[in-house]
This record gives structure tokens, sequence and C-alpha cells, in this order.
């Protein structure tokens, strides 16, 4: 029987009168992949910044690995294994890849002693394992400022990854990728689950697709429904809030 990582009960939040989260609830099980879609203002950003700890709910409880981590700093919530990829790449651009992916595995986490110092063999190890499953061994020397967009957001993703995060979120990871790009950020997040949980929230719904993985839709600060991609998309309710407008938009 798996085990749940996370759990939102009945989170709301508040910003001056406008309810941004309604009485969220969501369970988030050990190794699991799951993607949550929904219209802009639906709380999707309020959503992640309550779990990292960025915004404290006006109620409900966020439980991480059977503890309450509300009111627990950012840093300490980090630390306890929740890493966060925002929508824009956050790397050292003026750093090489294999200086990037050495940041990220050293630990404690001293800038200078770990590009002046030396790695050893299982941080070496690491990198290479990271370098492989994101696809830029032949760019290892390359400053990252030099990568193209896609390999920006897979090399974050790396880094993240290398942090060894029970719980990865994911924001809008495709965003300005090709279509090929996007299949093979799919492909890596997939590869990657069972050994972390991953939490993706994005628009592209054949990124979400690819994905093949439960899906939450969110609307208006609650859960609307949740199921595989091919339910939802035939949900009324849904098609109504959500595919429907973006059909709309496309006109």
């Amino acid at each position: 029987m798996s085990l749940s990582l996370l759990e939102l009960n009945n989170i709301s939040v508040s910003f001056e009168g406008f309810l941004a989260l309604n009485k969220l609830n969501l369970t988030l099980q050990q190794g699991e992949l799951r993607a949550v879609i929904g219209p802009n203002g639906a709380g999707k950003t309020t959503f992640l910044d309550v779990i990292t700890g960025k915004v404290i709910p006006n109620s409900g409880e966020v439980i991480f690995k059977g503890n309450s981590i509300l009111g627990i700093r950012e840093h300490r919530i980090a630390r306890l294994g929740i890493g966060r990829k925002f929508q824009s790449p956050r790397v050292f651009e003026k750093l090489t890849v294999y200086e990037n992916l050495a940041l990220s595995v050293s630990k404690p986490k001293r800038p200078w002693s770990t590009l002046f110092g030396k790695l050893n063999k299982i941080q070496r190890d690491q990198i290479n394992h990271l370098m492989n499953i994101v696809n830029l061994q032949s760019r290892s020397n390359i400053s990252a400022g030099l990568l193209s967009h896609g390999q920006k957001q897979w090399l974050e993703i790396a880094m993240l990854v290398g942090q060894d995060p029970d719980l990865l979120l994911v924001d809008e990871p495709v965003a300005g990728l090709t279509d090929e790009e996007s299949d093979l950020t799919a492909d890596l997040l997939k590869s990657l689950s069972g050994n972390h949980t991953i939490l993706v929230i994005d628009h592209d719904m054949e990124f979400i697709r690819r994905l093949e993985s439960p899906v939450t839709v969110l609307h208006q600060g609650h859960v609307l429904c949740e199921g595989s991609m091919s339910d939802i998309q035939i949900d009324p309710q849904v098609i109504e809030v959500y595919l429907g407008q973006q059909e709309e938009g496309s006109k």
C-alpha cells in the first residue's frame, strides 16, 4: 500500500478579499507523477506557494511526510525535501553545465569550496548521471548562458534532482519549448517518477497528455475534478471552464 507524501486539507487563502484558494484538498502518493491544470486565476501558483511556505494559508493544513509544515520557513521546507522549479529557468549562466550541477550536488552548500575544491567520486558520478538523464553530456564545459531555452529547462530540472528532494514541484516546464523539446521533457519527468514524487503544472494539453499521469483540474481555488486526461477532456465542467475557453481563444 502506497503512503501519502503530501496532503493539503481544506486550504483557503485570501488576498485582500479575493479568495485565491477555497477549501482545496489534494493528496500525493510517494513516487506519483501528477499533472495540475486550470485556467488563469485558478490558484495554481498560490497552491505551490502554500506548499513551499511562501504563503501561509488563512485556514487548512499542509502535511508532508506525516508532519505539518505550516509556518515553517521556505529554506527549511526545502531542506525537508521539497524542491521547486519556477517557470523561467534559474541557472548560473556564467558557470558551465558541470559547475551548475556541482553546486547542486554539493553538501553543505558552499559555492567557492565546491567550485575551486575537489569533488569526491560519488559527487562526480552523480553529476555524470544527471548530465546523462538530461542529455547534456556534450555540453558539460559550455557556459549555461549559451544553452538553448529547452536545455536550460533540462539543466534546472537536473539541478533540482541533484538536491535529491522527495517532492519536485515543476511549474510550466515546456513554456517556450518546441514540440520535440516538450516531448523530451515529458519523457524526462516520467523517467524521474517513482524515485521522486513529481507535481507538474502546465497549460500545454499535448504535453500533459504525454505525461500519462493522473490530472487534477483547479478552478476558482478548488479541485474541480480529477482523473486521466481522457476522462477530464470529456468532462462537461472542464470543457466549460478550461478546455472550452482555449477553443474559443483559438478562433
